[in-house]
């Protein structure tokens, strides 16, 4: 068998593993299983594809998203790795000459998507081949309580039953502990060896701030911070994603939509769009970006709160896969809390699994509110500590904390009047009209004038007073009522505020002082940088010729059909481009430049090289 280390240089082009990668690897090549927790980015697809090289027989992916594996199995083709995919994009004589290939040895990895294994025809094919190993990627999918379940996960079990000698290899970037017991017991890994990286992934600067116009926030965020970088942004809706393409478009953004509705020839143009061309935005629902390979994707952003810091945190990570500065930024209001709320309360299930989603939801709002590092706050979800990271918004720009007993008396109060007084609930809009001493018609049409606390919340504006709802409801001393119209109602834990017995810490909300503390930071400031993160620290000359590269590399992809981080990516064009190799024994050196690729490439790369040189 070839060693580790030789498939890592000779296909992959790099010189050494990273972190745990070598000790994972080892294990599953000795014939152990692996239950694989790791950040996205920090290469957790090597430590199938290296063992599956290294051990006869075909390594066997199971992929959730069909639209991707072309693209993967694209990637390890670049690289010399014979590969191939099963699914319902196939025809049959496609099909049927992927496995010929598998059953005749010249695979050396299959991808299959999970629904296929329900098929008489899969099982019967994995019965003729040599399996070197499963893997089962995105393994989160399989837990009932997590963020993306997928029932298709839940008959993965199968592979210990029916090939029990073959090494399974479970891979997620977000697992909590109870997540991580869930897929263990499913998958019937008890024996299995438990691998944790850290979760941080320090490269991608977190930011929240208050919604205020949010389309028009976050394309102030993209020309500032990110003018032609390729990004993600998630809404809630597809009514939202379509809207919020439309406007970025029209702020000289290009954007495409991307959620279920659409044709699904519409969503493979525009994913294909996304993944080939530059500086693309996708606007999205959580549907898509599940096992996107593209390295950089300078932002991820959030027009709507997600459902939890799972989902948050898989979201997040899809930016800055390349390791280089990325940035998690989020729009959050008062309607963010309500409308979660809401869904809770009218979703399907089990008082327990009402429960579970409210624990999520509370966890995420914890992580929006909170007046330490955000870096901190997410990393503590997953059990892991750590330090002030120094590049978050609360630390770049530390929120200011008020006393806001006194506010949250005088809300909590109108509402209990209206209770009362009246047998009426409002939601805030109301409440804070009747605090503010508002006459509009319907404030005068109900009386509500009238109440003792019409007019004693002027110190606070209409923002204020939202940013304050907001909080209260996160803190979980408001609830928003069952009746399906957002009204609103204190709840037991309001009480001891109610009779000054409980003080109330809020953070003030800065949008502005936000915003200009991040882009104060060395690692964020991009107004006038290079389309490439990768080619910040390149002079003229070599930026000229990074500039050059890339653009011989768009046109080998086009013809190739793939996406141009498939033939290089950035960070390896940044590197050609600073240190210049003269020879093919010179450019094998290179980071990312492996045997086929420089048998591919390595001669029109240095005809460019000694161009720029002359």
């Amino acid at each position: 068998m070839p060693a580790p280390l030789e498939i890592l240089h000779t296909v992959f082009g790099y010189d050494e593993f990273r972190g745990k990668q070598a000790e994972i690897i080892d294990h599953v090549v000795a014939g152990g299983d692996a239950l694989i927790l790791m950040p996205t980015g920090a290469g957790k697809s090597l430590c199938f594809q290296v063992p599956a090289l290294v051990r006869p027989g075909v390594g066997v992916v199971i992929s959730p998203l069909i639209a991707l594996m072309h693209d993967q199995v694209s990637a390890l083709a670049a690289a010399g790795v014979r590969a191939g995919f099963l699914n319902s994009t196939q025809s049959a004589e496609e099909r049927h000459d992927t496995e010929q290939a598998a059953i005749h040895g010249q695979l050396d990895m299959l991808y299959l998507a999970p629904e296929r294994l329900g098929l008489d025809r899969t099982l019967w094919l994995l019965d003729q081949i040599s399996i070197a190993l499963f893997a089962i990627d995105e393994a989160h999918c399989v837990s009932q309580w997590g963020h993306d379940f997928r029932p298709d996960y839940l008959r993965l079990s199968m592979l210990h039953e029916r090939w029990p000698a073959v090494p399974r290899v479970a891979l997620t970037a977000t697992a909590t502990p109870a997540t991580q017991r869930e897929i263990v017991q499913r998958l019937e890994l008890g024996d299995a060896r438990l691998f944790v990286s850290s979760f941080d992934r320090p490269n991608i600067q977190y930011r929240i701030e208050a919604k205020n116009q949010p389309i028009q926030q976050l394309a102030r965020f993209i020309h500032g911070e990110h003018d032609g970088d390729a990004g993600i942004v998630y809404c809630l809706s597809r009514a939202s994603v379509e809207k919020t393409a439309v406007a970025l478009n029209k702020n000289g953004i290009t954007a495409l939509p991307y959620h279920a509705g659409l044709p699904a020839d519409v969503r493979a143009t525009n994913q294909s769009r996304f993944l080939r061309e530059d500086g693309v935005v996708m606007v999205a629902t959580i549907a898509f970006g599940m096992g996107i390979d593209k390295p950089d994707v300078r932002f991820v952003a959030h027009l709507d709160l997600p459902k939890s810091i799972e989902g948050y945190y898989q979201e997040t990570g899809r930016a800055g896969r390349d390791g280089l500065p990325a940035t998690a930024w989020m729009a959050y209001g008062l309607q963010d809390v309500v409308q979660q709320r809401q869904m809770i309360e009218r979703s399907e299930g089990t008082a327990d699994h009402k429960r579970v989603l409210g624990q999520q939801l509370d966890a995420m709002l914890a992580l929006c509110e909170t007046l330490g590092c955000r870096r901190v706050s997410l990393l503590d979800y997953f059990g892991e500590s750590s330090t002030p990271c120094g590049n978050c918004d609360t630390c770049l720009t530390p929120p200011e904390a008020w006393d806001g007993t006194i506010a949250a008396q005088k809300l909590m109060s109108t509402i209990v009047r209206l209770q009362r007084e009246r047998n009426q609930r409002y939601g805030a809009g109301q409440l804070i009209d009747i605090l503010l001493g508002k006459h509009t018609p319907r404030v005068d049409q109900l009386g509500h004038g009238e109440l003792a606390t019409f007019g004693i919340g002027t110190e606070l504006d209409d923002m204020q007073w939202r940013a304050v709802t907001r909080q209260l409801l996160a803190a979980g001393l408001l609830a928003v009522s069952s009746d399906g119209y957002g009204t609103l109602a204190i709840t037991e834990a309001a009480w001891p505020v109610l009779r000054a017995e409980r003080v109330v810490q809020m953070r003030k909300d800065a949008v502005v002082n936000a915003v200009r503390g991040a882009r104060g930071s060395a690692r964020s400031s991009s107004s006038k940088r290079s389309r490439s993160a990768a080619a910040e620290s390149l002079d003229g000359a070599s930026l000229a010729l990074f500039e050059a590269l890339r653009a011989w590399r768009a046109e080998t992809a086009k013809e190739a059909g793939v996406p141009a981080y498939v033939v290089f990516a950035d960070a390896t064009l940044a590197e050609i481009a600073a240190t210049r190799p003269d020879s093919l024994a010179g450019l094998s050196n290179i980071s990312g430049v492996g045997a086929k690729k420089l048998d591919s490439y390595g001669d029109a790369v240095l005809s460019l090289v000694a161009k720029a040189s002359r």
